[in-house]
């Protein structure tokens, strides 16, 4: 096994096994319930449960019967792109990489089903849904191996291939840096859908860095060029566009999300994140 990644496996399997992670009995918030029927309401049900509508329809109270799913569907998206080759604490791709073994161990200790894809210019892999461990280290050992370098992130074929592989209603748990055009909602319709962006905070902030060469890791262009204040700003509002274009639209459809930077422990801001 590779290093780094065995390092990753064993640093969140001990959070998420450990004190750190341990008391919660599960990070995941999925309804873990399915609407099953109507029934007039008897004394003692739940007043939660009333169904107004159908209560006002009809002239006596009725109430929703539910049956407990068994298990949570939960399948998680690493977006690989060339984006996510850079970090100046350490690489977004290693916190992705860390992401996918938190929330896989979570799912497993859970007994709940995972599986995991990973995507950047086109599909490259989905598991099976499993309950193993094993599922788990296999998802991060291919994280770590990707070279992502080359590859730009095709999000409309993303959420294409989702939606066409996907036919179980899933906790879906999508990990990128989410910069472009996105739009997630054709899957929060049919999936409870969850975005962790992760970023860098220099890639956010930079600072003046005078005259460079630097080259795209996604087209693997070079550009050469005076990176002066003029420069930063207009980078600057570019990417602040976009967040703001991105948090609106995660709003209004109903998706959760929270954003890790390099610099921070993934598993901890995760977990405070889904509580």
């Amino acid at each position: 096994m590779n290093k780094k990644a065995k390092k990753i496996i064993l640093k969140t399997k001990k959070q998420v096994y450990g004190d750190m992670l341990g008391n919660n009995a599960s990070m995941f918030q999925g309804e873990g319930f399915e609407f099953a029927e109507l029934r007039e309401y008897v004394y003692g049900d739940d007043v939660r449960k009333i169904d107004w509508k159908t209560t006002a329809k009809l002239g006596k109270p009725f109430v929703k019967v539910y049956k407990e799913e068994r298990e949570l569907n939960v399948v998680v998206v690493s977006m690989l792109a060339g984006s996510m080759y850079f970090g100046t604490v350490k690489q977004k791709s290693d916190v992705l990489a860390e992401v996918v073994a938190t929330l896989g161990f979570s799912a497993v200790k859970n007994s709940d089903l995972f599986s995991h894809m990973f995507f950047a210019d086109k599909l490259y892999d989905l598991s099976k849904p499993s309950k193993k461990l094993f599922s788990v280290h296999k998802a991060v050992e291919e994280v770590v191996a990707f070279d992502p370098l080359g590859k730009e992130g095709d999000y409309k074929a993303l959420v294409e291939t989702l939606n066409n592989r996907l036919k179980k209603k899933a906790l879906l748990f999508i990990i990128s840096d989410f910069v472009g055009d996105i739009d997630l909602k054709l899957l929060s319709k049919k999936h409870d859908v969850f975005a962790v962006i992760v970023r860098d905070k220099f890639e956010e902030d930079p600072s003046e860095l005078g005259y460079l060469r630097l080259i795209d890791m996604e087209t693997k262009e070079s550009f050469e060029g005076n990176i002066d204040s003029s420069t930063l700003k207009s980078y600057k509002k570019a990417l602040h566009d976009n967040d703001e274009k991105l948090y609106k639209q995660f709003k209004k459809q109903g998706i959760r999300f929270t954003k890790i930077y390099t610099h921070e422990d993934s598993s901890l801001k995760l977990m405070k994140s889904m509580r």
